[in-house]
């Protein structure tokens, strides 16, 4: 039995970007590559839940409603809500519908609730959130890599480093930041932390993309990167932790600065 009902009587007030014409698609809700038409619908809906639009505790339009905004099939309807509520961001009832859970019930570690959360109105509180989320696992996590790194191991954290480095491009760079900080999570030799890695990889890249921008002196950084791949390679466990605390350092100033 779940803690509280939904209030039919007086659901939430919905933003202003929330009252636009219920049978109008917005411009921007363009479908994901090769997505199933339930899936980029799922996608559309989880981001307006995400970023505001319907907060928690607001009853959804119905699927007929759906179906006519999206020019979708209720079947595709159907399917869409039930990925929501798989990701905790929705629960349903019959004769009442749909309504929009509690934040602190979202499934935050999904790799799509990450996706909108980031690029929500909120992302700037959420990436500080990420960040706070590496200082509690990246310094232990990197001090382990540098035991217990294979030679193979090594050698991607190496190539991923050296590609940041080599990078032509904002989005090149990030995508190497964020190859090279998963693999020092595989290389800790830690189980649990390889899948945690996988479902947080969107929000490092939508994280290193926002401080990348704003980093003057991108040699700096790669020097701090540099002296992280130097102590795991040489197996100091001490001095890559310390190395990380001060890249995490360096990105907490970067933060707090924009």
């Amino acid at each position: 039995m779940r803690d509280a009902k939904p209030n039919k009587e007086k659901s939430p007030k919905k933003p202003a970007s929330a009252e636009r014409p219920s049978g109008v698609r917005r411009p921007d809700a363009a479908r994901i590559p090769g997505a199933s038409v339930h899936t980029s619908l799922a996608s559309e809906i989880g981001l307006r839940i995400v970023r505001g639009d319907y907060p928690p505790g607001t009853i959804l339009p119905n699927e007929a409603k759906w179906s006519e905004t999206f020019s979708v099939s209720r079947s595709a309807v159907r399917e869409a809500i039930k990925m929501l509520m798989a990701k905790s961001l929705l629960a349903s009832r019959p004769k009442i519908g749909s309504w929009v859970e509690p934040r602190e019930r979202w499934n935050l570690l999904d790799r799509d609730v990450l996706a909108w959360y980031a690029t929500s109105p909120d992302r700037e509180v959420f990436l500080k959130t990420v960040q706070e989320f590496r200082h509690i696992i990246e310094p232990e996590a990197t001090a382990f890599a540098a035991m217990r790194r294979t030679d193979e191991q090594m050698a991607e954290i190496s190539q991923a480093c050296r590609e940041m480095g080599e990078a032509a491009s904002l989005q090149e760079r990030t995508r190497a930041d964020t190859r090279f900080h998963l693999a020092i999570l595989r290389a800790s030799g830690n189980d649990l932390l390889v899948p945690l890695g996988v479902l947080i990889e969107s929000a490092f890249d939508h994280l290193f993309t926002f401080t990348t921008r704003a980093v003057d002196d991108l040699n700096h950084v790669q020097k701090l990167h540099e002296a992280i791949e130097k102590n795991i390679r040489l197996q100091r466990p001490d001095a890559a932790r310390a190395a990380v605390r001060k890249l995490l350092a360096n990105t907490d100033h970067v933060i707090k600065s924009r």
